[in-house]
């Protein structure tokens, strides 16, 4: 009973990568610039904020323009709020990243470690929403350690969503 499961589970992954107009080694790059752009469009704002100048903004709405076709490479056919919502993922991991890279860097590896692990959960996140891998409808009917109705794993859920996308992800489109 397990293995089948485990061969469903392997072969959703098989389908994903077949289905998946993204390359996904270019589209993991690509993320990232997303994540770095939203950072630029925070600190123009602050920037024209606490400067008073207001050339800050006219750059903050070119770098929004930029970031906003970018996203969309990788963000297709939003439905809902997806399109918000995976922007703000992006943003959080970026900053959550930032944040433990300052705290490794004040020796403080287990706080770092916490919020990378975070930073990383919340970048599956992203992938698992945008590659359809989670069934959005059927979030709040599952279990929170669930992928989806038919998952009975023991791993919890950012464990096998961060599995799941690493196996896709980490495949390198040459």
């Amino acid at each position: 009973m397990q293995d089948r499961k485990v061969s469903e589970f392997l072969k959703k992954v098989q389908d994903a990568k077949k289905e998946s107009k993204v390359d996904l080694s270019s589209g993991e790059d690509l993320s990232i610039a997303v994540m770095n752009l939203v950072s630029l469009e925070e600190h123009f704002f602050f920037t024209s904020q606490k400067t008073g100048k207001g050339k800050y903004l006219d750059l903050l709405g070119k770098v929004r323009e930029m970031r906003k076709d970018l996203l969309a490479k990788i963000v297709k056919n939003p439905e809902g709020e997806v399109w918000c919502i995976s922007k703000h993922l992006l943003a959080a991991a970026m900053r959550l990243f930032e944040v433990g890279t300052k705290m490794l860097h004040e020796g403080k590896t287990k706080e770092a470690e916490d919020l990378f692990a975070k930073s990383y959960e919340l970048y599956n996140l992203f992938w698992g929403i945008n590659l359809k891998l989670i069934d959005i409808g059927k979030v709040k009917k599952i279990e929170d350690d669930t992928l989806n109705v038919e998952d009975t794993g023991k791993t919890n859920f950012l464990g096998k969503l961060g599995n799941l996308v690493k196996k896709l992800v980490d495949c390198c489109i040459e």
